[in-house]
């Protein structure tokens, strides 16, 4: 692509929040539907934004294939500046039009995300509205679905299939089998599973693709804690199925090499109440939806 000459050197030139969002949004979800559905637009109103900011920028931000969208060398050096200069806008506007915000606020996060990502944006945000109590409720997403509901928590990170959602998607990340450092119990028979809750929103489809994979399996454990799901699997006696970017360092993610079959992609999506949402809970909202895309982008 061309790059646009500019006849006036001196003339200003702006660049327009709005199209940097779009374009970190495609580049978070690595696809344009995913984006439509996080920012509440049409996939062509996206597409156009996309190409708008490419025109005014003069170069080209995605290599477009069939699976996803992929960052060229000069979407690779936006996105990072592309991020500070919407944070920066984002804090100038809740500094100048938000009141000072207080109360209750009562989050519903899945167990696998409870750690780093979720949190860091805790922390920023405890320290921006210090007047705000913080309640934090883990379970599963389809456990958290149901508080949602019922009015038991505010709003609430819910992990789902990819596809039409009430929430807000935040991206859309590879399930993986994960096992321990060098381990066997992936070749063993049945396959020893630990999936942490019985609910878990992964096991349908894990079970499904084993089904259809011809795989028997059995279940070592599911009692809701992470960190006994975690120390099952470090020590070699199950394995289980975490989004790619939630997996320790210190285990492996497994493949069909390892005789296992592919799991589909989960969307991350980000649950608030459809109207009168309070001021803590939007505010929450903007501090998460920061927190989760930055933890899966640095992944």
């Amino acid at each position: 692509m061309d790059c646009i000459s500019i006849d006036n050197g001196t003339m200003t030139r702006n660049l327009d929040t709005a199209l940097l969002r779009t374009f970190v949004g495609v580049a978070d979800c690595a696809s344009m539907t995913a984006a439509a559905n996080m920012l509440n637009l049409t996939q062509s109103a996206v597409s156009q934004q996309i190409a708008r900011l490419e025109a005014q920028l003069g170069h080209a931000l995605f290599v477009r294939d069939r699976r996803q969208m992929r960052l060229t060398s000069h979407g690779e050096r936006l996105l990072g500046q592309a991020r500070r200069m919407l944070d920066l806008n984002d804090d100038i506007w809740a500094d100048m039009t938000t009141a000072r915000i207080d109360g209750r606020v009562r989050l519903g996060v899945p167990y696998d995300l409870a750690g780093t990502s979720i949190a860091s944006a805790l922390k920023d945000y405890a320290e921006a509205f210090p007047r705000v109590e913080i309640s934090l409720h883990c379970a599963s997403s389809p456990e958290l679905a149901r508080h949602l509901e019922a009015g038991e928590i505010d709003i609430a990170v819910i992990e789902e299939t990819v596809g039409p959602s009430r929430g807000e998607c935040l991206g859309v990340e590879r399930l993986v089998w994960v096992g321990a450092r060098n381990g066997s119990a992936h070749r063993k028979t049945p396959l020893p599973i630990s999936m942490v809750a019985e609910t878990c929103a992964f096991r349908p489809a894990v079970l499904s693709a084993l089904h259809d994979h011809g795989r028997v399996w059995k279940t070592m454990f599911e009692n809701g804690s992470i960190d006994a799901t975690a120390a099952t699997v470090r020590n070699d006696i199950a394995v289980t199925a975490w989004l790619a970017f939630t997996v320790p360092s210190d285990l492996d993610i497994l493949s069909a090499e390892d005789g296992l079959p592919e799991l589909p992609p989960f969307a991350i999506n980000l649950h608030m109440p459809a109207r009168h949402a309070r001021p803590a809970t939007v505010e929450l909202g903007r501090y998460i939806r920061r927190g989760i895309t930055r933890s899966a982008a640095a992944a």
